[in-house]
């Protein structure tokens, strides 16, 4: 979701070979980065879900990274889900498996 002042926010679910293989820490150093907010953590069902919030442009570069994650990932694919609005900074998390 883009907003006026330039900022955006994008939740995804990353699914594929994430877990157990440092894919959160991962996307954590390269949000931290790329200067982007939010959180990154992994589900029961085997995927990582992560939510950013910053420039448009570097949200949309760290998705693209999203895509080929550390070399001993095998992402399968990516969803855009829903944003619930939630407040995602300051910073960037890495949260406990839901």
């Amino acid at each position: 979701m883009d907003r006026n002042d330039g900022m955006a926010r994008r939740r995804i679910r990353i699914e594929g070979r994430v877990q157990g293989i440092g894919y959160r820490a991962w996307v954590a150093a390269r949000a931290k980065e790329a200067g982007v907010e939010g959180w990154v953590r992994n589900r029961r069902d085997g995927a990582v879900e992560a939510a950013f919030e910053g420039e448009g442009a570097l949200i949309d570069g760290l998705v693209e990274r999203c895509r080929q994650g550390p070399r001993t990932a095998a992402v399968a694919g990516i969803e855009d889900l829903a944003d619930d609005g939630a407040a995602l900074g300051p910073g960037f998390d890495v949260r406990s498996t839901v």
